[in-house]
């Protein structure tokens, strides 16, 4: 006997396709993208950047391995929805603590599986990002259409899921001390920086630069997060107020942020990158690191003439800007995830860089203190007794 379809999604321009439901069986209107990665889905239902996307898995079985407690990248997933070919409701994985579908449910994520991934991830290359209804299968087409036209993706995507408050984690050992604003950050970045002895301060993503100028950091860290990077002027503005004061190291949207602080300009692909088998020269060693990618906007390169910025990283699909640095200002960022280690360990080194440019400023930094107390000691011993104690004295 065929089993009858439940649930179906309709496209902007009329496409439905029909398959089953999993997870929460309410109504959604999301952005459809594509990821490409062959495993992770755990990563990517709870990764904040997918935040009201709906997204299309290319590899077709999905749920197989369960859902590990270890693995979440955000406690509370923001996926917008999931559509996949085969969806696998018995997992077969000792660490699996609940089925996908089940986690789904809990934080009303819905799903659809059946359908045809290929000829769906087809349309999104051929016609582009666009809004889709994943509704059920007796919704007629025209009124889906109407809620289409009549439903935009909201703009406050980076404010939804960036924290309310600070926040610490500590390092077995700290040395350093990063102030990272989250914008929508993954875990493992934070476990990155303390796995290189940082104490990691998280700041929400509206945090002004005075405040985090008084928490006394060796670093800055811009985070990933969702959305279009000019919804976020006010993060924007902190940067360019901290510029010059810190080393600052930024992913993803924390890249494009960096590059508007400078003056620059970012745009809307057309399907945005998405998955782990992106190709990226970097232009400094003229090696090709194989990367992890979540994004929907790229930085404008001929924004960047006439800004401090310099291209380190290019795409080698599209020749998109993947890096961008200033050596003035100890300023560097990427548009890759180089914590997701899809190399899997190609992009390793640029904490590590990270790190050896704070190691600098602290070893700066405690030569200018020698030197200014030296100067201060040499100036006060020249100074007439008298105003020497009238100083005291205040």
């Amino acid at each position: 006997m065929v089993k009858e379809f439940n649930r179906k999604i309709i496209l902007e321009d009329g496409q439905e396709y029909y398959g089953y439901g999993f997870g929460a069986h309410n109504e959604k209107v999301c952005e459809i993208v594509f990821n490409t990665s062959m495993v992770g889905y755990q990563e990517i239902l709870s990764d904040p950047s997918y935040t009201y996307q709906a997204v299309v898995m290319t590899y077709p079985l999905i749920g197989n391995y369960g859902m590990a407690d270890d693995d979440y990248e955000r406690n509370t997933p923001t996926l917008g929805a999931l559509i996949v070919r085969e969806y696998n409701d018995e997992p077969s994985n000792f660490r699996s603590t609940a089925t996908l579908s089940e986690v789904m449910e809990k934080f009303g994520i819905p799903g659809i599986y059946g359908i045809d991934t290929r000829k769906l991830n087809r349309s999104i290359r051929d016609f582009g990002s666009r809004k889709v209804l994943i509704t059920d299968i007796f919704t007629p087409l025209e009124e889906g259409i109407a809620k289409l036209k009549s439903t935009n993706i909201p703009t406050d995507a980076v404010s939804r899921v960036s924290c309310d408050k600070i926040m610490i984690s500590y390092a077995e050992t700290q040395k350093y001390h990063v102030v990272a604003i989250d914008c929508g950050m993954k875990m493992n970045i934070v476990r990155s920086l303390n796995n290189r002895d940082c104490k990691v301060t998280i700041v929400p993503w509206n945090t002004p630069a005075e405040a985090i100028m008084a928490l006394d950091p060796d670093g800055i860290f811009i985070s990933n997060g969702p959305g279009d990077p000019t919804d976020v002027p006010e993060t924007i503005q902190t940067i360019k107020n901290l510029l010059g004061k810190y080393p600052i190291f930024g992913i993803c949207l924390g890249h494009q942020i960096i590059s508007l602080a400078y003056g620059a300009k970012t745009y809307k692909l057309k399907f945005g990158h998405r998955g782990g088998n992106h190709p990226v020269r970097n232009l400094e060693t003229g090696k090709i690191e194989i990367t992890s990618q979540n994004h929907s906007y790229a930085v404008d390169a001929d924004s960047l003439n006439g800004t401090d910025l310099t291209v380190t990283h290019i795409n080698l699909l599209d020749n998109t800007i993947e890096g961008v640095k200033c050596d003035k200002d100890k300023v560097f960022s990427v548009q890759y995830h180089p914590e997701s280690a899809p190399g899997p360990q190609d992009s390793a080194y640029l904490f590590d860089r990270f790190i050896e440019t704070m190691d600098k400023k602290q070893t700066m930094g405690s030569c200018e203190n020698e030197t200014n107390l030296a100067e201060q000691k040499r100036y006060m011993a020249a100074r007439p007794s008298g105003l020497m104690e009238e100083q005291n004295n205040a």
